[in-house]
Parts: structure tokens; sequence; C-alpha cells
């Protein structure tokens, strides 16, 4: 959604008795339901009252939609004045062509499996090309996999199969759910089946050793750019998904028409997908995250406290933003699902394979018996090594670049033996006084110097921020 938008109708009956709670009520509704920015300062507190002493029908229902913008910016009529209470009327959401739809996943882990679901649950037939034909066999039979999301069963529209040619011939559609150091063999052994224009839905994340590519890069070199790309990312468990618990994630694709495509495709009444058309902002977003699962992982293995985590965690998200910006990306994109939100569910969620990698480090494993053990891939080890060698040879030389990162290089130096994690956290500590915020662009309260991604908003939304901006400073 843009500014002040909210597609979601709320219904209230009988809250006489909860006139008191009525604020909070709707705020929260509006935390809930995605209401961005500005919009969710002014929740309908008079309509909620109105229902409640019952000046307004509860049966019909109170529509939250553009409740914030002026009068030129929504749709309304005069009639539909009750009391002084104004019912803004649903706006008519343009549906999405999606043409007829045929989804093939790449790939049966764990994340292949959820993007099944979530796609199987709104009745698409969806091909997930496996490795082990028992491993077919087995979903077919009992429609759930024996190895990954153990339990959860999935719709009986999808099906799985090791055969290349038969998965690929006729998809609308592809989802890549490889991990990234795999990715580039597999693209080359499948390309020569997948139709000519099929666009791809890339879930992976992270950066490439070797090669130090993005996912962008990988796709690019591989399938050549006649298609379209979009990379979906965000706090996204994948058993989670599959059993059906509210997510919400972002999209992101140079085109914004297949942005919306690919949201339409996804979305549920449990699975949110916001659009982007910032891709090198999502990918490092979804590529840095992993490393500082990591770091907080040692710290919670370390038993340093919650105070220590959250304080590595949140200068862990500025050496993201920081990356990001040297990149030509916007740093709002980092503020957003693909950057502080996954990086939250990463390093703080019990299911992230990278958080327990470091758990299991800062607890006094070793990286090898912690590596032998593991059935899933922690992208977090490979990505460590491979950001070192990005921020050194991909970003302008800089003195001391390790203490512009101090996190990433030394999580890094931790993996390959260097350090112990308790020496890490230590040396941390230690690092020279400095303001928060660095590279801020100067006085405390001047203007940034961030980069700009295109900007390629509308009319209507310039009038919607500049309103609402006025709103903001009223209030």
């Amino acid at each position: 959604g843009k500014h002040g938008e909210c597609y979601n109708i709320l219904r209230l009956k009988s809250m006489a008795a909860m006139t008191r709670t009525l604020g909070m009520l709707a705020f929260g509704i509006s935390a809930v339901c995605g209401f961005q920015g500005p919009c969710s300062y002014y929740p309908p507190v008079s309509g909620l009252r109105a229902v409640a002493a019952g000046r307004v029908s509860g049966s019909s229902g109170l529509f939250l939609r553009d409740h914030a913008l002026p009068p030129a910016l929504r749709t309304r009529t005069r009639s539909m004045r009750t009391t002084g209470v104004l019912t803004l009327k649903a706006a008519r959401k343009k549906v999405v062509d999606l043409g007829q739809v045929r989804v093939a996943v790449l790939g049966g882990g764990s994340f292949g499996l959820a993007m099944a679901a979530v796609l199987g649950s709104k009745e698409f037939p969806v091909t997930m090309l496996v490795r082990k034909q028992e491993a077919a066999d087995y979903f077919n039979k009992h429609r759930m996999s024996d190895t990954y999301i153990k339990g959860v069963e999935l719709p009986p529209c999808v099906k799985a199969t090791t055969n290349v040619e038969e998965a690929l011939r006729n998809a609308t559609y592809v989802v890549h759910c490889v991990p990234v150091q795999y990715s580039r063999q597999y693209l080359r052994d499948v390309r020569r089946f997948l139709p000519e224009k099929c666009p791809i839905i890339c879930t992976s994340k992270g950066i490439e050793t070797g090669s130090l590519a993005l996912m962008q890069d990988i796709l690019l070199d591989e399938m050549g750019t006649q298609r379209n790309y979009a990379f979906l990312s965000g706090p996204s468990f994948a058993r989670e998904i599959a059993t059906g618990l509210a997510t919400a994630v972002v999209v992101a694709s140079h085109s914004d028409a297949f942005a919306n495509q690919v949201a339409e495709l996804f979305g549920t009444e449990v699975f949110r997908v916001f659009t982007s058309k910032d891709v090198v902002g999502v990918e490092i977003g979804g590529a840095v995250k992993n490393v500082i699962a990591i770091a907080a992982g040692m710290a919670e293995g370390l038993g340093l406290g919650t105070n220590a985590m959250a304080g590595l965690v949140t200068r862990g998200c500025l050496e993201m933003q920081t990356l990001a910006r040297a990149l030509g990306a916007s740093p709002n994109t980092l503020m957003g699902l693909s950057g502080v939100g996954d990086t939250f569910g990463t390093c703080f969620g019990p299911l992230s394979r990278n958080r327990n990698l470091g758990i299991r480090l800062g607890q006094g494993e070793s990286l090898e018996v912690i590596l032998a053990s593991s059935t899933e891939v922690a992208e977090g080890y490979a990505t460590a090594f491979s950001l070192i060698q990005f921020l050194e040879t991909k970003l302008p030389r800089s003195y001391r670049m390790d203490l512009k990162f101090p996190i990433l290089f030394g999580v890094a130096q931790v993996l390959q033996g260097k350090t112990t994690p308790r020496d890490g956290m230590q040396e941390l500590m230690l690092m020279p006084i400095r303001t928060e915020m660095f590279d801020w662009g100067g006085k405390p309260n001047a203007r940034t110097v961030f980069p700009k991604v295109p900007n390629t908003s509308t009319t209507k939304t310039k009038q919607v921020a500049e309103y609402l901006s006025r709103r903001r400073d009223a209030a």
C-alpha cells in the first residue's frame, strides 16, 4: 500500500463497555493491519466511539481506508456523513492480471516448501523440483517432507519431482529457493528447460563466495536479461509460513508491474507482500542480517544478557545501512522489512539457523562439529567471508575499514579461528569512543547525504506525502 492506505475492513459490534480502550484498540489495529507511517498516528477514534455508542450501525461495519487523506484524495459523499462521523467507502482495489498460473519451485528445502505452501493455499498448481527421488516419492505420498518442516502437510495441488523438464516445461512463474553458494551451477543446469521469458522470483539471500556477486548478478549472468526478476525478503521463518502464521515480506523488482504481480501471486490473508524498487537494498539487508545473527547468537551463548544483544544488533544494523548507502541503496529500505525487520527476526527468533550457529559457538563448540551436525545451510557462515572481501575490494578504500564495520569483521575472525567469541566481544567493548551515527553529513540536524534511489512517485503520492507532513507538523 501507499501512504494512508489500508485494505482491511474492521467490523465492530457490541463495544459499549470498551469505550475507554477504543483509542488504544484503534492504534493497535492500525499497526497489525499494516498502516504505513504517519497514518498510524491518526486512528479514527471518534468513529469507533460512535459505533460503541450506537450512533453508527455496527452491523454495517466501519471501513478504514485513506482516513488520513485530504478530501481531494479520497472517495466520499455528503450522504455518507452520520452524526458527524465520516464513514469512508472502501475504494475498489485494482486486480492484477496474473494470467494462467503454473508455478515451479526450485529447491525442496524449508523455504521451498514454505513458498509452495503459500501458493498451494491459493490453489495454484505448484511443482517442486527436488534432488532426490526418494524425497519426491515421500512428499507425493504423504503431502509433507520427511526432512524439512516435518509434520506440516501441504495442499494437494503441490507435487514434487526430480525431472527438470517436467517441472519447468509449462511454468509461468519460477520461484528460486536454492542457497546462494549453489545457485550459479544449479541455474546453469536448468536454464535450457526454462521458457525464454518466464519470470523468476528469488528468495535466496547472501553473497557468492569468489565472485562476490549478489543474486541479482548471478541471475542476470546465467539466465539473461530478457526476463523479469523479483527478490523476496523479510522476517519469514519457513515453518511459521507453512503453518499459516501471519507474515509480512517485501518483494523488490526494477519493474513496478512485475512487483505488483508477485504481490498478487503470493498475497493472502496471512502472507502480506509489500513492494519496492530498491533491489540492492533488499539484497544487502538479506545478506548482512545473517552475519549479524551469528554475532547475536554468540552474545547469547556467552550469557552476556539482553542489553548486550540489543546494543550489538543495533550497531549491526548501522553497519548494514552504511554498506547499503555506499552501494547506492536507499537507507529507508534498510529500516523496513528486508533490513531491520529481517534482522530482528533472525537475531531473536528461536528458529534462526544463523543465530543457533552463533549460540553454539558462544557455548564453546567447535565450528567443524556444528557444521557437520547441521542438516540445513546457515547462509551467514559463507556470507561472513564474502562480505569482508566485498568490503575490501568493492568499496572505496578507507582507513581502518575494520573500525567502520567492527561486527562484520569480528564475526569473520571468529569463524576463521583467529579469535574466540569472548575475545571478539571484548574487542568490541574496547573500541574507541565516537558519535553514535557516523557519516551523518555534518551538523546534528542537517540534511543527510544518503544516496537517493530514482524517484518514480506519482503526483498523487507526492500530494499525499505533503499533506501527511503538514498534519504531522500541526499535531
